[in-house]
C-alpha cells in the first residue's frame, strides 16, 4: 500500500506537474502564434492595397486623385458584403439625412441589388415614379445611357437625382414584356406624406403609411383620431395598407406597431456580432388602441419596417395579414458618421419577429393569399345606374311624411338642405383624400380586406347570440 507522504507519490505528482505546464505552453504558442498570423494576414493585405494605389497615382495614364482612389476601395469593399452596406460620400450622405425627413429631389424610387441587377423595390406614391407606371420588381438595366451592370445603389441613387424639371431616361424590364421599355421621368421635389386615411364604410379604419420616417408614429396617431371623430366614436375595425412600402427608420416601425401590441409584449429583437446590435424591442404602456379587428395589407413591395410591424401583429394574432408574399429585407443598417462628414451604411443585424422568425431573403408568408387584380374605373353613380329603383318606376309616389312626423321621415326640402351640405363638405376635402377614396373604390385588395373585417363582425354577432 502507498502513503501520500511515499517517494513513489512525490514523482508521479512532480511527473503530472510538467505534464500540465508543458500542456499549457503548447497552448499559449499556438494561440499566439494564430494571432500573429491574422495579424500577418491584414498587414499583408494592406501592403497589398498601398502598392496597387502607389502603382495606380505613378503609371495611370491620367493623374488620379487620392480620395477617390480611397472612396472607390471603401465602396468596392462594401459592395463586397451585401447589397446594403455601403459608404456614402459628405453629399451622399447629407441627402440621406434629408431622406428620413421626407422631403427630398428626384424620382420616388426606392431600389436594391437583386440577382446582381438593380430592382426596384417599390415606387413612393404620388411621385414621378409612381405616376409614370414604375412598380415592384422591376428590373432598371440602363439610367440614361448608362448601363446599371457596374453601379452601386449609391452611384444609381445619384443619377436618379436631379434638378425638379430635368428628364431622366429608365430602361425597365419587367415580367411579361417581350423586351426593355423605356420610361422617361420629369424629376421633382419628393415630399413624402407617410400617413394617409380614410373612413370606409359602416365604420371601418383605412391607414396608408407609405414610409417609415421621423414622424410616422405622430401622424398615425393624428389619422386614427381624425377617424374616430369622423366615426363619431370608436372604429369597428382597421385595415392597415404597407404594401409598397419600402421602410425606413427601426424606431418608427417599432412605435407603430406599439399602438396594437398588449403591453410588455415583445415586437422585433435584433441579434448581431457587436454587443450593441442585440437589442430587444417591448411594446409600452398606455396609448393603445381598441382591439378591434384589423387586416394588414401586403405586397412585394413591403420591406424592412413594414416586415417588422406585420410581423409583430402576425405573431401576436392581433392582426391578419393579407395580400401577397412580402420583400424579405430582414437585416438592420446602422449609420456611421465618419470623420470628412462621409458616411457608412453597414449592416450590422438582423432582425426577427417575436416568435424568432428571420425575415431575410424570405418575407412575410400572408394569411390569406389575395392577388392584385385590376378593376374596371367605374363610379359608384354609374353602376348605380345600372340597377333599377322605385323612383326609377312609371307613376311611383313620392314620400308623405312631413318634418317632424317621424324620426326617420324627413321634408323633401331638409333632404335637399342636407345634400347641398354634403356636397360643400366633399368641396372642402383634400384633393389627395378624394382620390385616396375613389381609389379604394377600385381596390380589390383593399375591398376584400374590407369584406373579411365585416365578415368578422358578423359571425362574432352570431356566436354571441345576437
Amino acid at each position: 500500500m502507498i502513503t501520500p507522504g511515499s517517494k513513489k507519490t512525490k514523482m508521479i505528482a512532480g511527473f503530472a506537474m510538467i505534464v500540465a505546464v508543458l500542456v499549457a505552453f503548447i497552448a499559449i504558442s499556438s494561440q499566439r502564434h494564430c494571432s500573429a498570423e491574422g495579424k500577418g494576414s491584414d498587414y499583408e493585405s494592406i501592403e497589398l492595397f498601398t502598392d496597387v494605389m502607389a502603382i495606380v497615382k505613378k503609371s495611370y495614364v491620367e493623374e488620379v486623385d487620392t480620395k477617390k482612389l480611397i472612396y472607390g476601395a471603401i465602396n468596392g469593399m462594401l459592395s463586397s458584403l451585401d447589397p446594403h452596406s455601403s459608404f456614402m460620400p459628405p453629399d451622399t450622405y447629407k441627402e440621406m439625412k434629408i431622406d428620413t425627413k421626407g422631403a427630398f429631389g428626384g424620382l420616388g424610387i426606392e431600389i436594391s441589388i437583386k440577382d446582381s441587377i438593380l430592382t426596384v423595390i417599390s415606387p413612393i406614391e404620388d411621385t414621378p415614379a409612381f405616376k409614370a407606371g414604375i412598380k415592384a420588381g422591376d428590373q432598371i438595366l440602363k439610367i440614361d445611357e448608362k448601363f446599371t451592370k457596374d453601379l452601386n445603389i449609391n452611384d444609381a441613387v445619384k443619377r436618379m437625382r436631379g434638378l425638379k424639371g430635368s428628364k431622366v431616361t429608365l430602361t425597365i424590364m419587367r415580367e411579361g414584356f417581350d423586351k426593355p421599355k423605356e420610361f422617361q421621368l420629369t424629376r421633382d421635389i419628393i415630399q413624402v406624406k407617410s400617413v394617409r386615411s380614410s373612413l370606409m364604410e359602416g365604420g371601418y379604419g383605412y391607414v396608408r403609411i407609405a414610409q417609415f420616417q421621423e414622424k410616422t408614429d405622430e401622424d398615425l396617431g393624428k389619422a386614427l383620431k381624425v377617424l374616430k371623430e369622423q366615426n363619431k366614436g370608436e372604429l369597428k375595425g382597421l385595415v392597415l395598407d404597407m404594401r409598397n412600402d419600402p421602410g425606413g427608420l427601426l424606431d418608427q416601425a417599432v412605435r407603430v406597431a406599439d399602438h396594437f401590441v398588449p403591453d410588455g409584449q415583445l415586437i422585433v429583437y435584433t441579434e448581431g456580432r457587436e454587443k450593441d446590435s442585440k437589442m430587444q424591442f417591448t411594446a409600452k404602456k398606455g396609448g393603445k388602441e381598441p382591439t378591434y379587428p384589423i387586416v394588414v395589407l401586403i405586397n412585394g413591395g413591403s420591406a424592412s419596417a413594414s416586415e417588422i410591424v406585420a410581423g409583430a401583429l402576425q405573431d401576436h394574432k392581433r392582426a391578419i395579414v393579407m395580400g401577397t408574399q412580402s420583400f424579405g429585407k430582414g437585416s438592420v443598417q446602422t449609420i456611421i458618421p465618419l470623420s470628412d462628414d462621409s458616411g457608412l451604411r453597414l449592416t450590422t443585424a438582423r432582425y426577427f419577429t417575436p416568435k424568432g422568425r428571420s425575415i431575410q431573403a424570405k418575407g412575410i408568408t400572408p394569411d390569406i393569399v389575395v392577388e392584385r387584380v385590376e378593376l374596371p374605373k367605374e363610379s359608384a353613380n354609374k353602376k348605380d345606374g345600372m340597377h333599377l329603383r322605385e323612383k326609377d318606376l312609371e307613376n311611383h309616389f313620392e314620400s308623405e311624411g312631413k318634418s317632424g312626423a317621424s324620426g326617420d321621415v324627413k321634408d323633401v326640402k331638409d333632404i335637399k338642405k342636407e345634400e347641398k351640405k354634403d356636397e360643400k363638405k366633399e368641396e372642402k376635402k383634400d384633393e389627395k383624400t378624394q382620390r385616396l377614396e375613389e381609389n379604394l373604390k377600385n381596390d380589390y385588395q383593399a375591398m376584400r380586406a374590407l369584406d373579411l373585417l365585416k365578415g368578422w363582425e358578423l359571425i362574432k354577432s352570431m356566436g354571441n347570440g345576437k
